[in-house]
């Protein structure tokens, strides 16, 4: 069993870079203006619900036709997305929040292999984005689907606000067993708060 905190850097070379978005309750300039930054030329969509009545221009289709106008391809790959149910057998145990764990979960499963394959060939190609909902990672399941990416070699940055970003780092109990990820329970168990 392996217990790298920096996979990326133990493989040897990167396989490129993903950043990550949350889009929040900010204005589509707001949200845009960090893209622009880091020249993304590709935005995944990870929310398995690609639709928010709180702020509307996040929708599927407007986003879409809006990224396009602005030379910056969408899809939405919901193999990626969250809100997954936590199996009664899950291995995960080492999150006492459900949602999280159901995304533990869900990483071990031929769907999420395929998206995950599927976002790591893109990025090879184009400079790439994830986007969810939430502001922060640490309260999202980009912070997992982050983990995944960087066991299989690509450096991931959080975009936490214009001008700034963060690398993203290994969850400090994730277990790895080459590239496939577990969570289990630990003395200190954490919640996506605790991160």
């Amino acid at each position: 069993m392996e217990d790298a905190r920096d996979p990326a850097a133990a493989n040897g070379e990167a396989r490129g870079t993903v950043w990550t978005i949350g889009h929040s309750t900010r204005s589509f300039e707001e949200f845009l203006a960090p893209l622009a930054e880091h020249r993304i030329q590709f935005l995944a969509d990870v929310r398995h619900f690609p639709t928010s009545q709180r702020v509307p221009w996040t929708a599927k289709t407007s986003l879409a036709k809006a990224l396009s106008e602005r030379g910056i391809a969408y899809e939405h790959v919901e193999a990626l997305g969250g809100f997954r149910r936590a199996r009664p057998d899950s291995v995960n145990l080492g999150w006492r929040n459900s949602g999280f764990r159901g995304y533990a979960d869900h990483i071990a499963t031929a769907e999420f292999s395929a998206g995950l394959d599927l976002l790591i060939a893109i990025a090879s190609e184009r400079r790439t984005a994830i986007m969810c909902a939430e502001a922060v990672p640490w309260k999202c399941h980009r912070s997992l689907l982050s983990d995944a990416l960087l066991v299989h070699g690509v450096r991931v940055v959080h975009i936490l606000s214009p001008g700034k970003t963060q690398d993203h780092r290994l969850t400090p109990f994730a277990r790895l067993h080459g590239t496939q990820i577990t969570y289990p329970a630990t003395r200190k168990r954490l919640k996506a708060r605790d991160r």
